[in-house]
């Protein structure tokens, strides 16, 4: 029997990824008016309270010990690297820290070879360096004279949520093959709204009225996008998926440009070649496999 086609996976990780993108777009308006903290606790309040029911209604009971630990895993790794990029988003234009993102897949090869035991391959070193060179494009831009601290402090966090976030990619693999997609959704947005609440008492004030509007539609956006991946790494090798996340940097800067009016600029956009291209490279097989993310 011939394997099952990735055409639904495939585009159920490209709805996902928009509406991550978009998600993203919102949530620099959430932080510019919160604080990045801020913002993050009171999205994952919003988004856990939509998704109680919901997660109720799917019925499959209460997780065992093991899962609830990787999903306490991920959501703190989520809550760190989140909060850290919407850190550097509010001081950096949207596609270009996205581009800036777009490492975590070469990254995320690396800690599957140390955490899974992989080999490396030398197409996957090449392709790093390519990738790590583009990154290196766009960082030179920040310090080209005018620049500021600000700009500075947003590239660092960018990329220290990039690093996470490839230990996000390889958390993630492992948890859509033990957890239905809406459990995922409903625990990681719980368990990220519990430990910011640590902190809530000093970075996360009670938001304005008005400000609901955004929290609320970037967490409605996120659970999205949150079930869509989870239901197509599940069903799809990760090598079909992964590439598509490239496509992510098309809408950030479309959204960065409409609502931002921030211009993408040449360096950016070699140096998001130059990353794709890396990232494609390492990503190649000779054979079918499943990628560990």
């Amino acid at each position: 029997m011939p394997p099952p086609s990735p055409l639904l996976p495939m585009l159920a990780a490209m709805l996902g990824i928009t509406t991550f993108a978009v998600m993203d777009g919102m949530m620099k308006v959430a932080t510019l008016a919160l604080g990045a903290y801020g913002a993050m606790f009171w999205r994952n309040l919003a988004g856990s309270l939509i998704m109680l029911p919901i997660w109720l209604r799917r019925g499959n009971g209460w997780p065992s010990p093991a899962l609830m630990k990787l999903h306490l895993k991920r959501s703190a790794v989520v809550a760190v690297l989140a909060v850290l990029f919407f850190y550097g988003l509010a001081r950096t234009p949207i596609g270009e820290a996205m581009a800036l993102t777009f490492i975590s897949p070469l990254i995320a090869l690396y800690l599957a070879s140390w955490m899974l035991g992989e080999t490396v391959s030398r197409r996957a070193v090449i392709g790093s360096v390519i990738g790590l060179g583009g990154v290196a494009v766009i960082a030179l831009g920040k310090f080209s004279g005018d620049y500021t601290a600000d700009s500075i402090q947003g590239l660092v966090a960018i990329l220290v949520s990039a690093a996470l976030y490839a230990w996000n990619l390889v958390l993630q693999r492992e948890q859509a093959q033990l957890a239905c997609p809406e459990e995922i959704a409903f625990f990681q947005t719980l368990m990220v709204f519990c430990l910011l609440g640590i902190g809530a008492w000093w970075f996360a004030p009670p938001p304005a009225l008005g400000d609901w509007w955004m929290l609320i539609g970037s967490a409605v956006l996120s659970l999205v996008s949150l079930i869509l991946l989870s239901w197509a790494y599940s069903r799809a090798e990760a090598q079909v998926l992964v590439p598509l996340e490239y496509t992510a940097f098309i809408w950030a800067a479309l959204f960065g440009w409409l609502v931002f009016s921030e211009e993408v600029t040449w360096r950016t956009l070699i140096g998001v070649t130059l990353i794709v291209a890396g990232c494609l490279l390492a990503s190649r097989r000779n054979e079918p496999h499943l990628e560990p993310v």
